[in-house]
């Protein structure tokens, strides 16, 4: 099969177009033909210097969505030609956290195209139990663009920080996966959402999807905007995925009440906080990382029925990888950037 492999670590250039075996399934795995693989900022920092990457040589790609090529022979109901997308996460199915239905907080969970060989491929192997049915309504790039970005950002807004209908959602960088994935969310809820990015362009897109107040984040100081805007009393909820750069800014946004939930730190891991103003306004801070199979489940019925429409900037040829990664880089794409084996490179 035609793969991209990382032979090692470094720069776009060590992300090889090449012949590659086709991965071998075990009793209880399926084979899955990628129609559609997303690219994440994560494959970034796995492709540069993240040293939990295994194995080597290495295939990136956790955003999965193809049609399924063979089953296992303890495998019973998935069969071939099913429609499909994976769910990323692979846990143990055994401790309390995987038991309790959080598998996204089990110690020994692995990541698929992570910690095993995922999608920048014709073909991967993956759980039976990862994959989910998909409708012939939803295409593929736009399924392979959910999992992680539509995941990220449900278990952000709905199961950590519990939006309720009527409140002021900020949603940070709302060109990027979770961004704009939390702006669909957040408006499906019933919420006044403010967003930010770093150009008109984006912010015209976020408000032709229904984004209530934008800022382009690189000419004002989005905390006295979202301030100005609200009287000075800031949103009820920020979802926080840039890091050091925005921590200050958005822990002022808050109002009395208010709460942060973060994911990411993609701008730096340190972030200060005044003690004083936290108690005082009774804020909460909220950490999140990835979600469950059941809330994806669902925000994949909610695709399939047409509530939430996942944002694809563009599905370029495997072949071109780097390009799509140099897109991320640059911060260009607004939604994400898919690659697909059965694009033809010319």
């Amino acid at each position: 099969m035609k793969a991209i492999v990382l032979y090692q670590q470094g720069g776009i250039d060590k992300l090889t177009y090449t012949d590659y075996a086709t991965p071998e399934i075990s009793e209880t795995e399926i084979l899955v033909q990628v129609e559609a693989c997303a690219i994440n900022r994560l494959d970034l920092r796995a492709r540069q210097d993240r040293p939990e990457v295994d194995p080597f040589p290495h295939i990136l790609g956790s955003d999965i969505a193809g049609v399924v090529a063979d089953i296992g022979p303890r495998v019973s109901e998935i069969s071939v030609g099913d429609r499909v997308v994976l769910s990323p996460n692979i846990s143990c199915g055994q401790c309390n956290d995987c038991t309790d239905g959080n598998e996204n907080l089990c110690s020994r969970q692995k990541l698929i195209g992570f910690h095993t060989n995922g999608g920048y491929a014709e073909y991967v192997a993956a759980p039976a139990n990862n994959a989910i049915f998909i409708d012939q309504s939803l295409d593929f790039s736009s399924a392979a663009a959910i999992p992680i970005a539509y995941l990220t950002a449900w278990h952000m807004l709905i199961t950590r920080a519990k939006i309720q209908p009527g409140e002021d959602v900020l949603i940070l960088s709302v060109g990027s996966g979770v961004g704009s994935a939390g702006l669909q969310i957040a408006k499906l809820t019933g919420c006044r959402v403010f967003a930010t990015a770093s150009s008109d362009q984006k912010l015209q897109i976020a408000r032709q999807m229904g984004a209530d107040f934008t800022v382009n984040y690189k000419k004002v100081d989005f905390s006295q905007f979202v301030l100005d805007q609200t009287n000075g009393r800031g949103v009820n909820v920020v979802l926080e995925h840039v890091g050091q750069a925005t921590w200050q800014q958005s822990i002022t946004s808050l109002a009395k009440n208010g709460r942060l939930v973060t994911c990411g730190v993609t701008t730096g891991n340190e972030g200060q906080i005044d003690i004083r103003k936290m108690y005082q306004k009774q804020l909460s801070l909220l950490g999140s990382a990835l979600g469950s199979s059941s809330e994806l489940r669902t925000i994949i019925q909610l695709a399939n029925n047409g509530m939430l429409n996942p944002i694809v900037d563009q599905t370029l040829p495997l072949s071109k990888a780097q390009l799509g990664h140099q897109i991320l880089e640059d911060r260009s794409n607004f939604g994400k950037i898919c690659l697909s084996p059965t694009l033809s490179a010319e």
